[in-house]
């Protein structure tokens, strides 16, 4: 579980459009958004400016190394899509189902770890929710839960520099070396069928 920030109230920082990330073999990807992030409460604006392009029946899938801020992303996603409870890390109970306070989507916040992927699997959880209502944020989720949607947006946090310095241990871990050593991150968004062909993700870069 990622410590928690104080947000700020400037906009999420800008930066430059990229091409898809590699690995990616889609033929339906859009060109990857490229955002520069220099500290958690700047990830927790990306965040929250990303939840007002979100809908019911988004699917959201963060990639990154153990530490590099995916559960602050979400924390920011959670905020604002307004909805009940604080988001952090699902390790060990998988998913968390977070209602909307606002008449908006729930947002159900997935760690895919241990997860062996796949509708069914997720469905297995017995989750208390709609998943096409809502809005999926799967942590971990590259290679498991593609086939949830063909419309989905994969978000990829890469640190700039100081590679491993912050990094937890284990799975699970916090990630306190993110206010102890170099927060800078590029977080790239790549959109994935026609939901994301009409979406103007270059609007995080403003």
């Amino acid at each position: 579980m990622e410590a928690p920030h104080s947000p700020a109230a400037e906009k999420a920082p800008g930066a430059a459009r990229t091409h898809a990330p590699a690995g990616a073999t889609e033929t339906d990807a859009r060109p990857g958004t490229t955002v520069a992030v220099d500290s958690p409460e700047r990830m927790r604006e990306l965040g929250r400016a990303l939840a007002a392009l979100l809908r019911p029946g988004d699917l959201v899938m963060l990639t990154g190394e153990l530490g590099a801020g995916k559960t602050t992303l979400a924390r920011g996603l959670g905020e604002g899509l307004g909805v009940r409870g604080a988001v952090t890390s699902p390790t060990f109970v998988i998913a968390r189902v977070h209602p909307s306070l606002v008449g908006g989507p729930a947002l159900v916040h997935v760690d895919a770890y241990r997860l062996g992927g796949g509708l069914d699997e997720m469905e297995d959880l017995d989750l208390d929710v709609s998943l096409p209502d809502s809005v999926v944020v799967v942590e971990w989720g590259d290679g498991k839960v593609e086939e949830l949607s063909d419309d989905r947006l994969r978000v990829v946090i890469h640190r700039m520099v100081g590679g491993d310095q912050g990094a937890a241990t284990g799975h699970g871990g916090t990630e306190h070396g993110e206010t102890r050593y170099d927060d800078r991150r590029t977080v790239t968004l790549t959109g994935f069928g026609s939901r994301w062909s009409k979406t103007d993700l270059g609007v995080l870069t403003d």
